[in-house]
């Protein structure tokens, strides 16, 4: 893939099915937020959910088996990253 279609794909799944599926990513993030903050005793972001589960995607292409889908995923939460950021 072409780093155009790997944008295009991971906008597609941000804004596609996954979004229908797992519920709109402010709402969703901020959830995380909460749960990682009760459990661990310090504040965690909805923007620190999605850039933690960008470090999550790298992590697996370094350790475990290739796959292609981990890329196009990082870049998925690198723009949720961004879009919660922004709002904070």
């Amino acid at each position: 893939m072409t780093p155009d279609e790997i944008l295009i794909e991971a906008a597609r799944l941000v804004g596609g099915e996954r979004s229908k599926k797992h519920g709109e990513y402010v709402a969703q993030h901020q959830r995380v937020a909460d749960l990682w903050s009760a459990y661990l005793g310090v504040e965690v972001s909805a923007a620190n959910v999605a850039f933690c589960m960008t470090l999550i995607k790298i992590s697996r292409s370094e350790i475990g088996e290739h796959n292609p889908d981990d890329g196009v995923d990082a870049a998925a939460y690198v723009a949720l990253w961004a879009a919660l950021s922004r709002e904070s």
